[in-house]
């Protein structure tokens, strides 16, 4: 029985490529009490690997976040699954604007201590008591409210490339990081505006809108399902787009564009650019903001140093980067300083 991955991104790739089959990228997630995460995880694995479901998927006890890929025909026979499960009956599934047959090379279901890392007590709250839902035609309604303070959930280098007008854009690294942040800038208006706050797809506002509640936030509301659900609804029902940019999104695509309004700069040399990419120094592997002329003046790389160990044999590549752990650098995200326009 398959209970891990056991193809490499590249063989996959191929494999993706030769199957030439339509794909759909879509997420959802579902706060409900899993009793056994690491058997509901085996389940959940077993079933997907068959369906050839590729993506990302973290269960804990308080519930599931996912985010994958799986063959457009094989749509049915997913939502299927997830019906029979009754606390995902139905579940709002988020489905990507835009859809890219290799958006994930592997199935990676993992247990989590949470699905969202908040750093939150959930002991200290009640955390079904959450925000008013809104739909996209309400959510603009609200956003254009002088009355309401508009705040962006996610962190510095997702705004960066895209975020509504108006909103409040937390200069974070991470969710747990905007929490306290949030509170002390809006302390003054517990009680006399609308909170209303947005995220991708709707996870973190899900837990952050019942801590504002909590912390004493009168008037509090979420947009459901996030941007990507926004995009949705406001092609489908003809309303005015008030999402500039582009929504970064957590998979080989990084961002699908909402809008086609550039408001983010290249890190290298300043010029127009919303085009997220790694390293291509696989010790580095930092994500940052890059235009076509850098890219190819400076070979896909972040820095004249990355560039040098690039052209290193692989080899020797491999036994600098040995036993040195860089996820720290790489989820600082556009900071270094090597970055001479980072925001």
């Amino acid at each position: 029985m398959q209970l891990y991955n056991k193809l490499s991104a590249e063989e996959r790739a191929s494999l993706l490529e030769e199957a030439g089959e339509d794909r759909l990228t879509l997420s959802f997630y579902q706060y409900f009490h899993i009793g056994n995460p690491q058997l509901f995880r085996n389940h959940l694995f077993i079933a997907w690997d068959q369906m050839e479901v590729l993506g990302r998927i973290y269960v804990a006890h308080e519930g599931i976040n996912a985010q994958l890929s799986l063959p457009a025909k094989r749509f049915e026979e997913f939502k299927a699954f997830l019906d029979n499960i009754p606390a995902l009956e139905n579940v709002r599934l988020n489905i990507a604007i835009e859809h890219d047959l290799k958006s994930f090379l592997k199935l990676k279901v993992k247990v989590r201590d949470k699905i969202v890392s908040d750093g939150l007590n959930d002991d200290t709250f009640d955390v079904t008591n959450k925000g008013i839902h809104v739909d996209a035609q309400k959510f603009n309604e609200l956003i254009t409210d002088p009355n309401t303070v508009l705040v962006d959930m996610r962190n510095h280098y997702e705004s960066e490339i895209g975020h509504f007008k108006g909103a409040v854009t937390p200069d974070v690294d991470t969710f747990r990081d905007s929490l306290p942040i949030i509170e002390e800038q809006l302390k003054d208006h517990k009680e006399d505006k609308n909170l209303v706050m947005y995220c991708t797809g709707g996870i973190r506002c899900e837990k952050a809108s019942a801590y504002y509640k909590h912390r004493g936030f009168k008037n509090v509301y979420q947009l459901e399902g996030g941007i990507i659900e926004y995009a949705r609804q406001v092609e489908q029902k003809g309303l005015d787009n008030l999402f500039i940019g582009k929504n970064f999104v957590f998979d080989h695509r990084r961002a699908e564009r909402i809008s086609e309004d550039v408001i983010a700069q290249c890190h290298q040399c300043g010029e127009p650019c919303d085009t997220h990419v790694n390293c291509a120094n696989e010790a580095c592997h930092l994500l940052f903001i890059q235009c076509p002329s850098c890219a190819e003046k400076m070979e896909n790389c972040c820095s004249d140093a990355c560039v040098e160990i690039t052209k290193l044999p692989y080899e020797e590549q491999k036994r600098l980067r040995r036993g040195k752990r860089n996820s720290n650098k790489i989820f600082k995200k556009g900071r270094s300083e090597v970055l001479k326009f980072k925001r």
